[in-house]
């Protein structure tokens, strides 16, 4: 009968600086998010809004596109500003953690996610006072560019704020340490 030697390695890929892995982490119970109440981290539920007025956003430039109503013109401009003023609000609690927990700064993934981000708020700063004198006449070609350029970039950032949590176990409910497992 042969015997196998079972390894605690983690079922992911190594590919970095998209994807870095560490057998510590994986069986590690996790660091806690620097801004929670009752242990449940406020980061991933403050960008709910923000993501979601940013995308709606882009669909109304597109509904202006394809219509020339002024009501998609004007509710892009609504849209921007919530999801940029939402979008503060998430930075400042990311930024909390990404601040006080070293683990986040030590993986490629953390400062993707912060690099993307602050992209992203600058953009859609860009795109609000870009719109904010006249909402209509600037949403051919720059509004509609810039609205899907962050639209890319919110997924990508998304892809590496899911990274922190789920692969390095970062902003969860566990006892681990901010540095290393």
């Amino acid at each position: 009968m042969e015997t196998t030697e079972q390894t605690t390695s983690t079922p992911y890929p190594n590919i970095p600086p998209l994807i870095e892995s560490d057998d510590r982490e994986y069986g590690d119970p996790g660091v806690p998010s620097t801004v929670a109440i009752a242990g449940h981290p406020l980061h991933p539920l403050s960008v709910i809004f923000p993501i979601a007025f940013l995308a709606a956003a882009l669909g109304s430039d597109f509904g202006y596109w394809l219509t020339d109503d002024f009501f998609w013109a004007r509710a892009s401009l609504w849209l921007i500003g919530l999801g940029l003023g939402g979008g503060l609000l998430a930075a400042a609690i990311g930024l909390s953690d990404f601040v006080k927990i070293e683990r986040v700064r030590k993986r490629s993934a953390g400062w993707a996610h912060l690099i993307l981000n602050i992209s992203i708020l600058v953009l859609t700063l860009v795109n609000f006072l870009l719109r904010l004198g006249d909402a209509e006449a600037r949403i051919l070609p720059w509004g509609l560019l810039l609205s899907l350029v962050v639209g890319t970039l919110t997924s990508a950032s998304g892809w590496f704020g899911a990274e922190l949590s789920y692969r390095h176990k970062i902003g969860v409910v566990g006892s681990g340490s901010k540095r290393y497992p």
